[in-house]
């Protein structure tokens, strides 16, 4: 856990006060422009360099000047709960403006404050003139400011979908996903389905890691856990449950399935959908089987080798050919192989030119 940094009266004459949060961690606060900076910037260096890169005119004033402006900030009201004057209210909601856009993009959080703010300040100073940057540049966007406007934004939208939850006439639907990223991280992903306002709603409810093992008892703990910190009454209200075909989702005695219809009977559990295609794509028939594994073997020697790309998307457009690549498919998304089977076929003119060029002879006929 980081230290938490306590305020000193000196800073007074770096032009900074503080303020303090519900856990009691201290934020300082410049009383000059009324900025509130991360604890972690509670360092003489960081506020004498915020003073002198922002304040350069005051920079020289004496401790009784500052003690002079810092009485008329205080009187002016200026120092409420979160150290926002209500001048400034533009400024808060524009920073929460700006962390949503940069959440919604899947920006890294120091964007703004290495670029995008940058920008505006020079764009506004050039259009609007300096005194209008002055404005901008009180406006928090530091690293620190973004990550927790971003908590703030998702913890008030998982408070409002909890709560249609638990208005929602009807029993919602849940469906329940465990999956392994790129790091070896086992995630469970939870969605919901519910009725709203005369409306089907569906809404992404949380994401958390299995640290551990995936038995069926751990993703039962999570999910218990998770709503046991919304206090709300889960298994009361669900009404159908969907998982994939994993065994510790839809194991007949001990599966996640099996061991929410012992607590709620109610629950109908269905399967996913694309896992019922991935299913059926294995007993396909033997003609039908030949030609989606001949429609694989094509695209997988075009776009598993560099080379071949190249050579097959420059064929694409000296023929004027509407499509220049050629698909993958995944197995889980069955779906996806019609649209390969698509593309190929309105390729085959330029697939066959390829295989010819490579001597391919034994998928030339595709």
């Amino acid at each position: 856990m980081s230290k938490k940094r306590k305020y000193n009266e000196a800073y007074i004459s770096f032009g900074f006060t503080f303020i303090a949060e519900r856990d009691g961690t201290q934020k300082p606060q410049c009383f000059l422009c009324g900025k509130v900076l991360a604890n972690g910037s509670m360092k003489p260096t960081k506020l004498k360099e915020h003073l002198t890169s922002v304040h350069p005119e005051n920079a020289s004033d004496s401790v009784d000047i500052f003690r002079a402006k810092k009485a008329r900030f205080e009187k002016a009201g200026t120092l409420p709960k979160l150290g926002f004057a209500p001048t400034q209210k533009p400024c808060l909601e524009a920073s929460y403006k700006v962390a949503y856009r940069i959440a919604k993009q899947k920006k890294p959080h120091t964007i703004e404050e290495t670029l995008a703010k940058p920008c505006a300040l020079e764009m506004v100073e050039l259009v609007c003139g300096l005194e209008q940057r002055k404005k901008i540049a009180a406006v928090p966007l530091s690293n620190d400011v973004i990550h927790s406007r971003i908590a703030d934004i998702s913890s008030n939208i998982l408070e409002q979908v909890i709560e249609e939850l638990a208005t929602t006439p009807f029993p919602f639907s849940m469906q329940l996903d465990e999956t392994t990223d790129v790091s070896q991280c086992s995630q469970l992903l939870v969605f919901v389905r519910y009725m709203h306002a005369d409306a089907i709603k569906e809404e992404f409810l949380f994401c958390e890691p299995l640290l551990e093992t995936t038995k069926a008892s751990d993703i039962l703990e999570m999910v218990n856990s998770f709503f046991a910190k919304q206090n709300f009454d889960w298994k009361k209200n669900l009404g159908t449950l969907c998982t994939d075909g994993a065994p510790a989702m839809l194991g007949n005695t001990s599966g996640f399935a099996a061991l929410v219809k012992k607590e709620a009977p109610q629950v109908i559990v269905t399967h996913c959908f694309l896992h019922r295609h991935a299913l059926a794509s294995k007993i396909l028939p033997a003609i039908l089987k030949e030609v989606l594994s001949t429609g694989v073997k094509v695209v997988n020697f075009i776009r598993a080798r560099a080379v071949n790309h190249r050579v097959f998307k420059r064929f694409c457009q000296e023929m004027g050919a509407e499509y220049e690549v050629l698909l993958y498919h995944t197995e889980v998304r069955w779906l996806s192989r019609g649209q390969i089977l698509k593309c190929l076929i309105e390729l085959r003119a330029e697939v066959s030119l390829l295989f010819e060029r490579k001597r391919k002879p034994t998928l030339r006929t595709v």
